[in-house]
This record gives C-alpha cells, sequence and structure tokens, in this order.
C-alpha cells in the first residue's frame, strides 16, 4: 500500500480483482457527497482543530516510539494509550480476546458506530536512533519500530478527539470505538478480535497504516491471506558420540521438513509464497536433540488454497516424522490472515476528502534527510513525495502474484472497512528494518501523522452526517464483496491468542530500553531528550554519528 515498503506490502491489501454481478445492487454511492455549506464549515473547523492538536499527536508519535515494543508484548503502548483515552471519556474494556494488550476504547451512542484501528507492535532487531539518516542501535540487538506502527494510534485518536468535540457541542449521534492490532507482524490478533464479537455492532471501520503518500484503495487484496504454523517434533536424547544410535533427532525432522517443503515448492502455484525460520534447534551439539521446532508462514490467495498450502506443509512435516524416527508432537497455529477486501463507496469518500487536505509541506530539512536515508540503504534517492498518490481500485485476479499480508482482511469480511495510508516515513525503504525506524519520530513522522488525522476525521464527518454513505457501503459490502465468498475463520476453535510471543526478547532488553523511554514533561520531543541535531547525516569522513549527549 505504500510508496516504501509499506506500500508494497499494505497496498497488496487496497487493490481490487472483483467484478461486479450482473444482478444489479442497490444503488451505490461512488463519489463523495455534496459539500453543502455546513459539512463544508465542519472540515474546515476540524482541519483547524487538528491543526492546533499537533503537540499532542507529535508527543503521541514520540511516546509509543520509546517503547519499542514486539507483538503481543506491547504493555507500557497500551497502558499508556489507555490512560490518554481514559482522561478523555472513553471507557475502556481490557483484555479483549483473552489478549492482555488487547483493549476497546468506546465513546458515545447510537448509530453509526465507527470504529478506528491501527497497530501497535515493532520488529526485532530494529532499534534505531530516529532522526540519524544511518545505522545507529539506541539499543544494539533490542527491538525498535522498524515498520513505524508508532504512528497509527495517534493518527487515530487525534482524529477521534477532534470529532468528539463536535459531536458533544452539536448532539451529533454516533459511536466511536478505538482498537488496537496486537501482534500484527505475527498476525496474531485480529481474528481472535472478530471471534470475540469487537466488531459485530460495527457500521464502519476506518483502519490507518504508515506509508509515503496520503491514500486509500479499494476492492480485492493484491496481496495474500496465510496462516503461521509452529511445528513441533519429538525424538529422544542420547549422548551425540558415546551412543548416538539411541538417539532420535527433531533437529533432523526439522531439518528434513525445511528441505522437503523447499522441494515442493518448485510444484506450488506461483501465488503461493512461503517462509520458515527455526524457532528451537536444540540445546547443544553433544546432546542428540529431544525437541525442536520450526514455525512456517504459508501465503495464498484465498481462504481455500491457504488451507490447501497448509495441509501439504502438514504431510512434510508427518514425512519428515518418519524419516527420523521422531513424532511430530504438535502444530500450532500463531497467526492467521484473510486478504483483504475493501470499500468502494468508504474508499472513494476518503479519497475526495484527501484532495481536500493535500501531502504536508516538507522542508528542505526534510529532503535532504530523507534522501539521506535513501541513499543509506541504496533505494531511489527520491527524496519526499509532493504529489498526492492516486485512489487504487481493481487489479484482475490473473494480475495477483501474492504478496504481504495483514490480520485487517479478517475484519474487512465482517464490516465495511478501508485502510488510510498516511504520510510518516519516507519512500524507497526495504520494509521491517532499521532504517524504516529513522524517520519515526521526526518532523517527517509528526506532520505525516497530522495529515492522516485531518484523512481520518473528515471521512468521520461524512460517516456521521451522510446516511446514505453508510447505506451505499453496506450494499456493496452485501451485493458486491460477500456475494459469493462468506468468510471462515482461518484460526481453529481449539486455537488461541499466542501471547507467550516475544516475552523472552522483551525480557533481555527492556530494562536497557526502560532508559530511553521518553519524557514528554522534561522535552518538547524526542530527538530533544535524545540530543540529536535534525537532521544528522554522515560526517564529511563517512563516519555515523550522533551527537555527544546522545547516550547519556
Amino acid at each position: 500500500m505504500h510508496l516504501t515498503r509499506h506500500l508494497s506490502c499494505l497496498f497488496a491489501l487496497l487493490v481490487c480483482a472483483v467484478t461486479l454481478s450482473a444482478q444489479k445492487p442497490a444503488p451505490m454511492l461512488t463519489t463523495a457527497p455534496p459539500l453543502d455549506p455546513k459539512l463544508a464549515a465542519l472540515k474546515a473547523e476540524v482541519m483547524k482543530d487538528i491543526d492546533s492538536r499537533a503537540q499532542f499527536t507529535q508527543q503521541f508519535v514520540d511516546q509509543v516510539f520509546s517503547f519499542g515494543e514486539l507483538g503481543f508484548q506491547e504493555f507500557e503502548t497500551s497502558k499508556y494509550i489507555t490512560g490518554v483515552l481514559k482522561a478523555n471519556g472513553f471507557t475502556i474494556r481490557e483484555g479483549v480476546a483473552g489478549i492482555p494488550t488487547a483493549w476497546v476504547a468506546t465513546w458515545g451512542s447510537g448509530k453509526p458506530v465507527i470504529a478506528l484501528g491501527s497497530d501497535l507492535d515493532g520488529i526485532p532487531q530494529a532499534s534505531q536512533i530516529p532522526g540519524v539518516a544511518c545505522h545507529l542501535a539506541l539499543v544494539p540487538g533490542g527491538p525498535g519500530h522498524g515498520e513505524g506502527h508508532n504512528s497509527g494510534q495517534a493518527v487515530n485518536i487525534t482524529a477521534a478527539l477532534a470529532i468528539k468535540k463536535i459531536m458533544e457541542r452539536d448532539h451529533i449521534k454516533g459511536t466511536l470505538k478505538i482498537w488496537p492490532g496486537v501482534a500484527e507482524e505475527q498476525l496474531g490478533s485480529k481474528a481472535y478480535l472478530v471471534r470475540d464479537g469487537v466488531f459485530k455492532d460495527v457500521d464502519i471501520v476506518l483502519f490507518s497504516h504508515v506509508s509515503s503518500n496520503l491514500q486509500t484503495g479499494w476492492g480485492a487484496s493484491q496481496g495474500s491471506g496465510l496462516v503461521s504454523v509452529l511445528y513441533n517434533f519429538e525424538g529422544q536424547a542420547a549422548h551425540a558420540a558415546g551412543a548416538p544410535w539411541r538417539g532420535r533427532s527433531a533437529l533432523d525432522a526439522v531439518e528434513l521438513m525445511d528441505v522437503g517443503w523447499n522441494f515442493r515448492r518448485e510444484h506450488l502455484r506461483l501465488q503461493a509464497r512461503s517462509h520458515y525460520v527455526i524457532r528451537n534447534g536444540g540445546d547443544q551439539p553433544n546432546v542428540v536433540p529431544p525437541t525442536a521446532s520450526v514455525w512456517y508462514y504459508f501465503r495464498e490467495l484465498d481462504y481455500k488454497t491457504i488451507k490447501g498450502l497448509w495441509a501439504i506443509g502438514d504431510s512434510v512435516a508427518q514425512g519428515a516424522a518418519m524419516m527420523t524416527g521422531t513424532r511430530l508432537a504438535s502444530e500450532r497455529v500463531l497467526g492467521s490472515a484473510w486478504p483483504g477486501h475493501f470499500s468502494k463507496p468508504i474508499a472513494e469518500d476518503m479519497t475526495e476528502n484527501i484532495k481536500l487536505i493535500g501531502l504536508p509541506k516538507w522542508t528542505a530539512d526534510d529532503q535532504r534527510f530523507a534522501r539521506a536515508i535513501q541513499k543509506e540503504v541504496k533505494g531511489d534517492s527520491t527524496g519526499l513525495d509532493t504529489a498526492i498518490a492516486p485512489l487504487i481500485g481493481d487489479v484482475p485476479d490473473s494480475l495477483n502474484m501474492g504478496g504481504g499480508s495483514d490480520d485487517i482482511g479478517d475484519i474487512s469480511w465482517n464490516a465495511p472497512t478501508i485502510v488510510l495510508l498516511f504520510p510518516s516515513n519516507v519512500p524507497n525503504l526495504p520494509g521491517h528494518h532499521w532504517s524504516d525506524a529513522i524517520a519515526m519520530a521526526t518532523p517527517i513522522a509528526h506532520k505525516g501523522a497530522t495529515a492522516g488525522a485531518k484523512a481520518q476525521a473528515l471521512t468521520m464527518i461524512d460517516i456521521l452526517m451522510t446516511p446514505s454513505l453508510v447505506d451505499s457501503a453496506w450494499s456493496y459490502f452485501k451485493n458486491v464483496q460477500t456475494k459469493t465468498v462468506k468468510y471462515e475463520p482461518l484460526i481453529r476453535p481449539e486455537d488461541r491468542p499466542a501471547t507467550d510471543l516475544n516475552t523472552d526478547i522483551l525480557a533481555r532488553y527492556r530494562p536497557e530500553m526502560k532508559k530511553f523511554y521518553y519524557d514528554p514533561k522534561k522535552f518538547p520531543n524526542y530527538l530533544a531528550q535524545l540530543g540529536i541535531a535534525y537532521p544528522t547525516l554522515r560526517k564529511a569522513d563517512g563516519s555515523c554519528a550522533a551527537t555527544p549527549n546522545t547516550l547519556q
């Protein structure tokens, strides 16, 4: 969805290959409603209000950046966000779907119910000092926001507070629900939120995700869905030198599964994508490993083919166990994601609002900084985007070769949904990488989040004030999107959220990370706290260094 890696990954979830049925659905709104004077005045007021909240937005972005937490371990992040929401009159339900860091914040009453969501989690080994256009870890080896998920909740909550102010003053009916994407990098939570009933009463879902432009899209995904499976093998321990014949190596089973899968890969559909990491390979070389595990992502284009790919994986795992005299002890689903399909009427409405907003005014320093980051990772040094990207629409199935996944797809099959991409990062970066964290607590991220908040807020006004827009969204949802495709969760009834993931990593790095949590009472922004002059580029001698007081 983005002009960064996020564009290639999330806009993979915003493109469509669905044709309209010959049976005529109910009329759908395909352009923004006429902007009557009252609506125009409200939108102008909201944009001005959001500009006045720029410091709030900036400090929100910086605060979450400083936490840098991984999936299912977003405890500081969720504590901070729910604290902000409680202070602003929202009712909080915590521990949603059995996930300690999941919550739903609600304010208002009646219809329409607008659900605002965005992800929370970071990336392993992506710790990075912001504002420095070269690799300089804040906590070496630690996690960080190498996807930019520190910015999306700031977008949503800034927009929600501006809209709440108007709803209170003008006695406008409606309900705002704010929720987090926990463990998105593990595709670990949204299917469980659906199963918990979070979206049963929702009229429209507005999701936000960091990108390098201000954009949205509609229709079926150009990316992939997936299921994430951990295969656990059990063997028999023995002295690896003294009596290896008495052992049965679970690691051998893992390695043979991987070899078998890589041979089978040649005979899969071109659209299939898969990846794995060995999570447990034994304890030490002189002990035949009695346990071992390997974690797979199986990606395909629809529910049926994802299930088929998963079944092939199961058969390869069983074969590896038979060859090694070990046992496939369990297979644990760690996450899943349906391919997304997004609402045409809401996306078209938001696009009209984006045209009213435009991109942020980038300074010469912003552009110089962006080009330096792009050069650092050998990307195209085009700098920041200066023209609004177009609405993304239909793509034929024949052109869909798969790609990234996001479990917002599960939600999109349960209520009309769109994803707003907002320009808080730099184009042409690799994604899931320390370089994607460099700009995420700088003026680029701050300005982009303010622009994104305006796009969310203006679209919320249209939803609240134009009932026909909601009707059109549901007409598209019922008569086009779900006419022939019905949602069945990839998670099984016995599956539970993998809330133990990343506990060991945070236990190792959190004590050091805490030293660098942002304190907005002492510093106006995170760069000031770290002592970083913006922008900091490589020195004339080519060295990468920050200002002397960076790590005090």
